[in-house]
């Protein structure tokens, strides 16, 4: 190789050692002519150990076939040529780590003889630069993606949301004006009875309203984290009584509700107020959602370290395609739209149970009735 390095001018062997590029020459034998001192370095050899070595030393394994040919086709038909923008090119260091290269090629001849110039940069910092910003790149814009499907999502519950309650506080209100225009012009003593049926109207049509409000407070407090529960022991028969009870006031017209056997002596620990919420909900669901001359019933079965309260309703049930949406908040299934009701209950339900360790569970068949099972902790 001296013969090739007393080519080389002061000058020249100055300025080779001095760029901070590696340059590596090769012979068309595709072996090593002479490196500078960066190349060296970039490489993990000392500057005169890869003298002499074939050129796939600096090559990873995996690609050194490829790269052959490549190199090759470039010694017979050589140009300038930049490697390694639009494909991945990799160099080998002398411990076996590989790392991102650009090399430019320059052809060039010395006494006849065919010489390649490799002007070699190591591009990690910069692949890493840019795989790092498509990276933020992709995150930013699955973020905002997501952030649009939320505010999608966010508007189109304000629109059911304001449609639910222009139609839910419309209809009571418009029930609430008639009677109260009625009984303005009941004044004769005879006509107590229908004052009566009236103020009944209006009392019903105020508790609806104030039932639809309670709701959304709970959403509210549920969402901001504001709910505070208070455990306390009592007799189950006291709340299912309760519910039941208050029930019973909105039954049609030849409808019952069977009364669960044996739980006089069944006392649970639990949020009082949260199991009467969620019982009158499921209970006054199976009412409503139920013909005349049917039978709804609550059933008590005690597990280890568990309770079911179960209630079974002969209604409409749900059709089979919408169940996996029933406990979201306003979806209301297809065959319930001309029913009263906003499609929240439930949501809170759930949300409350989960909230004090218990659950909820259902089967229905349309047509046929639903069964609804909540499932709650026990000392």
């Amino acid at each position: 190789m001296e013969f090739f390095k007393d080519k080389f001018s002061e000058v020249f062997e100055t300025i080779f050692e001095s760029v901070s590029e590696g340059i590596i020459v090769v012979n068309t034998n595709q072996k090593i002519a002479t490196v500078n001192g960066a190349a060296a370095e970039m490489f993990g050899y000392e500057h005169n150990e890869l003298v002499g070595l074939p050129l796939d030393t600096l090559i990873p394994k995996d690609y050194r076939k490829q790269h052959k040919g490549h190199v090759s086709k470039f010694m017979e038909h050589s140009d300038k040529r930049k490697m390694g923008k639009g494909r991945d090119l990799y160099g080998a260091r002398k411990d076996g780590t590989s790392f991102p290269v650009e090399a430019g090629l320059n052809p060039f001849m010395v006494e006849g003889r065919r010489y390649v110039m490799a002007i070699v940069t190591d591009i990690t910092d910069r692949k890493n630069y840019t795989e790092n910003l498509e990276r933020t790149v992709r995150e930013r814009t699955s973020q905002l993606t997501e952030a649009l499907e939320k505010e999608k999502d966010l508007n189109e519950l304000k629109t059911k949301f304001l449609s639910l309650v222009s139609h839910e506080f419309k209809t009571p209100l418009s029930g609430i004006l008639t009677s109260a225009t009625l009984i303005g012009k009941y004044t004769e003593t005879v006509q107590q009875q229908k004052r009566e049926k009236h103020l009944r109207t209006i009392q019903n049509k105020v508790k609806y309203l104030n039932n639809i409000i309670n709701d959304f407070l709970s959403i509210e407090r549920l969402e901001s984290g504001k709910v505070n529960y208070k455990f306390s022991s009592f007799p189950l028969s006291k709340v299912i009584n309760e519910v039941i009870y208050d029930a019973n006031t909105h039954l049609k017209e030849g409808q019952k509700i069977l009364y669960p056997e044996q739980i006089d002596a069944i006392e649970i620990d639990f949020d009082e107020k949260i199991l009467v919420l969620v019982l009158t909900n499921l209970v006054n669901n199976a009412v409503k959602y139920s013909p005349e001359h049917t039978e709804v019933a609550v059933k008590v079965i005690p597990r280890d370290k568990e309770l079911d309260i179960a209630v079974i309703d002969q209604g409409i049930g749900i059709p089979n395609e919408e169940q996996k949406f029933i406990f979201n908040r306003y979806f209301r299934a297809a065959n319930v739209l001309t029913n009263q009701g906003t499609g929240i209950g439930l949501n809170i339900v759930k949300s409350h149970l989960q909230n004090l360790g218990g659950s909820i569970t259902f089967s229905s068949e349309e047509g046929k009735g639903s069964i609804f099972t909540i499932t709650i902790p026990t000392p």
